[in-house]
């Protein structure tokens, strides 16, 4: 579930913690298809003593830079969540990976349905290097916006979650932007006027900003939910269609629907987003 928001949400408290300039002592694999790259048995001997020298956020990846030169990329998917304990701390079932650092404290990752992953790489590019233009970034303008949009005959939807076409949207960021840009997820991106493109442009940012204003979304009380360092998101009570299904539209009141597209749940506004 995690997505930019969330991601981001994660790296600032992981730096709050004060990893930067912490050693990675060792890493205990105790599930060993968490790893995507390289072999367990090679990422658990290539990370040792190697020191943490930045943390960042690439789409939906965590990027953790190390020295001797590496990068440790993390994906949380949909239940994955980084914490860190005091290293006599009992492990559970669901933590797959524990890294010992040189401060005493252990780095654990967490996870209920084993969909996250991590690679252990020589260069970005290997893991990164498909993925699309990042919102958030000075790249993202209106120009860069139209080209992408003109010529692409998809649905809205599928296209925002494409991480190749825009990194780091997901199902509940793009639900928010198309409904604040009154466009209906199954619109055909060839069809968008210049006045719409514009909308959408200025949308996708804000959704995301307020997302990460308020420190990612936390949906229910599952354990499966989005929660950085045991803090849950607050974003979902300023959510405006995602997950309200049967409530009124804040805009016009008419109940929000629920749809599927692209075998993802979907919400619209049929009053605001007219297909």
């Amino acid at each position: 579930m995690p997505e930019l928001p969330e991601v981001q949400t994660v790296v600032n408290d992981l730096i709050a913690e004060n990893l930067i300039g912490r050693k990675i002592i060792a890493a205990e694999i105790r599930w060993p298809k968490i790893i995507a790259e390289p072999s367990p048995e090679v990422f658990t001997e290539q990370i040792q003593n190697r020191e943490i020298t930045n943390i960042s956020r690439c789409a939906k990846f965590i990027q953790i830079e190390l020295k001797p030169q590496k990068f440790l990329f993390v994906h949380l998917r949909m239940s994955g969540r980084l914490f860190l304990s005091e290293t006599g701390a009992p492990v559970n079932k669901h933590e797959h990976l524990v890294f010992s650092l040189s401060d005493g404290r252990h780095l654990r990752y967490h996870d209920t349905r084993k969909f996250g992953r991590f690679w252990l790489v020589d260069q970005p590019e290997k893991v990164v290097g498909a993925l699309g233009i990042e919102p958030l970034s000075p790249d993202f303008t209106i120009a860069a916006m139209t080209e992408k949009l003109r010529g692409r005959h998809r649905q809205l939807k599928p296209l925002l979650l494409d991480q190749t076409f825009i990194a780091g949207l997901g199902n509940i960021y793009v639900d928010e932007a198309l409904w604040a840009a009154r466009l209906h997820p199954l619109r055909l991106a060839d069809s968008l006027s210049d006045r719409e493109i514009q909308s959408l442009h200025k949308t996708i940012p804000q959704v995301l900003r307020q997302g990460l204003a308020n420190q990612g979304t936390s949906l229910g009380d599952g354990k499966g939910n989005f929660e950085s360092a045991s803090r849950r998101g607050r974003n979902q009570s300023d959510l405006k269609v995602f997950h309200r299904t049967g409530q009124p539209c804040p805009h016009c009141g008419t109940p929000v629907k629920r749809i599927i597209v692209g075998q993802r749940s979907t919400h619209v506004c049929p009053h605001c987003q007219p297909l």
